[in-house]
């Protein structure tokens, strides 16, 4: 008898060592896969709480979104280090 081929697994296994597995569709990350991502995504949003608290975006729009920009570097940084390597995803 003929053995059927089962079709070949186009996305790499997921392992735990990432912090941030990538999305399903598209290009990019997806939401923390362990306590140590989780703890990056919370502290981007306290930066982000603290931001709008030291520089409020209807007195100094410069600051508030200087400080957005330079939360969000550093989040993409550590997506980018702990993360699953990024590339397009068709599902």
């Amino acid at each position: 008898m003929k053995e059927r081929l089962q079709p070949e697994e186009h996305t790499p296994p997921r392992t735990a060592s990432y912090w941030f597995p990538a999305k399903r569709y598209g290009w990019g990350w997806g939401m923390p896969s362990n306590w140590k991502g989780i703890t990056v995504l919370v502290g981007y949003l306290l930066l982000l709480v603290l931001a709008s608290i030291a520089c409020p975006p209807g007195r100094a729009p410069g600051g508030y979104l200087s400080l957005v920009f330079l939360a969000t570097g550093m989040l993409l940084v550590v997506c980018w280090l702990k993360g699953e390597p990024p590339r397009w995803r068709w599902g």
